[in-house]
């Protein structure tokens, strides 16, 4: 990962705009569409900048002068001179997807983003917001939080109850809520690695990383694959998976079939 995607939050904010054109007005468009509030130069309690000159030298210089002040600096079509870059947008609020290249390719994240508006329903949102609504009934129904969210998984899986492609979901979170409810139960699942490159991931692999609580892996499980699991998996460096594996879905990575192959 070459840069730290975070969602910031610009309502009633100041914004530093330098330049006109096309490229400014779209940057002032997307400023406005997060509630943040536009000047053309520095000012006491600017948060971040954009630059859009056309010279080179001018727009170097208007950036040196922001980052004076403290201020990260976005300058139009020139990422070798950027603090952040801004990714294309699938806006379904409060549901936003960012899809950025660090700066390599516009046209690449345009087109992506193009894909994914094509699979997401306009009410996305909506079950957003829906669920937010639920929280204190999640919640109350199952306490534990592990509990809840392996319940909210498998409502979020594809073809579950409250499925994100299915454009009706937000009309059933309430009878999910009261829908029967298996009691969550120790699972373990073994995913052969053959090689080091998670692209080379199976479908069902990466879903099953995606999903897991608990990994245990050998001790030169290469970083690159451990990275797709989720964050707050639980670690563990294994010589064997587990004989009595913890509560809820647990993995185990077997590197024998690679080893076998003869890679490092």
């Amino acid at each position: 990962m070459h840069q730290l995607p975070i969602f910031l939050n610009l309502a009633g904010r100041t914004v530093v705009l330098v330049g006109e054109g096309e490229a400014a007005d779209a940057k002032a468009r997307l400023i406005e569409r997060a509630g943040g509030r536009i000047v053309p130069a520095w000012e006491q309690g600017a948060t971040i900048a954009f630059v859009a000159l056309d010279d080179e030298a001018e727009a170097r210089a208007a950036a040196d002068a922001l980052r004076a002040h403290g201020l990260l600096v976005n300058v139009v079509d020139r990422p070798e001179l950027c603090d952040f870059t801004t990714p294309a947008i699938v806006d379904r609020a409060p549901v936003t997807i960012a899809i950025g290249t660090g700066g390599a390719s516009a046209g690449l994240a345009k087109a992506v983003r193009q894909r994914i508006e094509a699979l997401l329903p306009a009410r996305l949102g909506d079950l957003a917001r829906a669920l937010h609504a639920a929280r204190a009934a999640m919640k109350a129904r199952w306490p534990a939080a592990a509990d809840r969210r392996r319940a909210i998984d498998a409502a979020l899986a594809s073809g579950g109850a409250l499925d994100p492609l299915d454009g009706d979901a937000a009309d059933r979170v309430a009878s999910w809520l009261e829908g029967e409810s298996d009691a969550p139960q120790s699972r373990l699942e073994t995913i052969r690695l053959t090689s080091a490159d998670p692209d080379q991931l199976t479908l069902r692999a990466a879903r099953l990383l995606g999903e897991a609580d608990h990994i245990f892996h050998p001790p030169d499980t290469p970083a690159a694959i451990l990275a797709r699991a989720r964050a707050d998996a639980a670690r563990h460096i294994a010589a064997a998976p587990p004989q009595d594996p913890p509560g809820g879905l647990s993995l185990w990575l077997d590197m024998r079939a690679w080893s076998a192959f003869g890679f490092d």
